[in-house]
């Protein structure tokens, strides 16, 4: 049994249908709550047979939003839980899929199917924990100066054809343990978007098993807004720059640690 829930922003229902529809119809889902965080409610949310929870014009952020749901699990009591983005496309196999792999495997706190754009060609959102030089050279110089560092912080020599564990697993689809969540935390409040998947996959890591399960993949529409907008540039700058405020911009062992570890990419 699960709960499911998409944060919204300024999306019309239309857009949503389909992954709403997936979700209720998959096994075992209990409830799909559907966290509005924009300027005006929109009562035709209410039409999707989801649970509408409408933040009275508040931007919260994609994490605390997505909190408010995760609160609601927690006190159902519901094995796991599933932040998934308003984006994703996914076949009717996967969510089963995803939690028999759970359910067989005690020791994992949180995975990730195999994700692709909707030509089908990989996403590689599996990857190490991050330096500032990791997100800046990305962001700000060409590819070709920073490919073998970015192939490496992906993960890349992995293949990607194999169950292993991954420090940072990205925030578009995350099943979640939710007995882990309590010893673990909910998202970092602070950081209104971006960076709440980091702190939280290296958080249930320190914990227990964040593992990539290429047996099932789901479609997503990146929509990679930093990269098209100036204003969400300066968003996503600030909130990495108080994730490194909080684990450390240079000096941080545990993320030295633990990308050694990850580097041998242990599987199951």
């Amino acid at each position: 049994m699960f709960n499911a829930s998409i944060v919204l922003y300024k999306h019309r229902p239309a857009e949503v249908a389909g992954l709403v529809g997936s979700l209720l119809s998959a096994p075992g889902v209990s409830h799909v709550y559907l966290v509005d965080n924009s300027p005006e409610r929109d009562e035709a949310w209410t039409g999707l047979g989801a649970e509408y929870l409408y933040n009275n014009g508040r931007n919260l952020g994609y994490g605390a939003a997505h909190n408010i749901a995760l609160r609601r699990s927690l006190e159902q009591g519901v094995p796991y839980h599933l932040v998934v983005n308003p984006d994703i496309e996914l076949a009717p196999e996967v969510l089963p899929a995803l939690e028999r792999f759970m359910d067989a495997h005690p020791d994992v706190g949180h995975v990730m199917p195999r994700v692709v754009y909707p030509d089908g060609n990989l996403q590689y959102l599996c990857k190490l924990l991050p330096t500032p030089a990791d997100l800046l050279l990305r962001r700000f110089l060409p590819a070709g100066w920073t490919q073998r560092r970015m192939e490496r912080f992906e993960m890349r020599a992995s293949g990607y054809d194999h169950v292993m564990d991954v420090p940072y697993l990205s925030g578009c689809f995350m099943f979640l343990r939710t007995d882990v969540l309590r010893r673990v935390g909910l998202f970092d409040e602070r950081f209104f978007m971006y960076p709440e998947d980091i702190d939280l996959t290296r958080r249930i890591h320190a914990v227990c098993r964040t593992v990539f399960f290429p047996g099932v993949q789901v479609v997503h529409h990146h929509a990679k807004s930093s990269y098209k907008s100036p204003k969400m540039l300066a968003v996503h700058l600030w909130n990495m720059a108080k994730y490194f405020n909080k684990w450390g911009w240079l000096h941080d062992l545990e993320r030295k640690q633990v990308n050694w570890e990850c580097g041998s990419m242990r599987t199951i």
